[in-house]
């Protein structure tokens, strides 16, 4: 099952590949989660997660991306280098 990307919590970093610090949504049963950038990534490659955003009517895959420095970050398909799409994603309540 695929978890639905709602929210993020950014840093004040320019850097898109490094913006991005926590991702979280709701839970089916009203309850809502968060996970690091890191624990997201460890839990898509060990196969633990999957999950997606949905954007313009669409369901779209988030995956993990490498930067052109080697840095693992998360972002959309869709997206070409940059997790804009996740980037455009509310904040999450802290």
């Amino acid at each position: 099952m695929s978890n639905e990307i709602q929210c993020i919590n950014k840093s004040d970093r320019y850097d898109p590949h490094e913006r991005i610090l926590r991702i979280g949504g709701i839970n089916p049963d009203g309850e809502r989660w968060s996970l690091s950038q890191t624990e997201a990534i460890t839990g898509i490659e060990s196969g633990k997660w999957s999950f997606h955003v949905h954007r313009g009517g669409n369901t779209v895959r988030v995956v993990v991306a490498v930067s052109r420095f080697g840095n693992k970050y998360l972002k959309t398909e869709a997206d070409s280098e940059q997790p804009d799409n996740l980037l455009s994603l509310p904040e999450c309540p802290r």
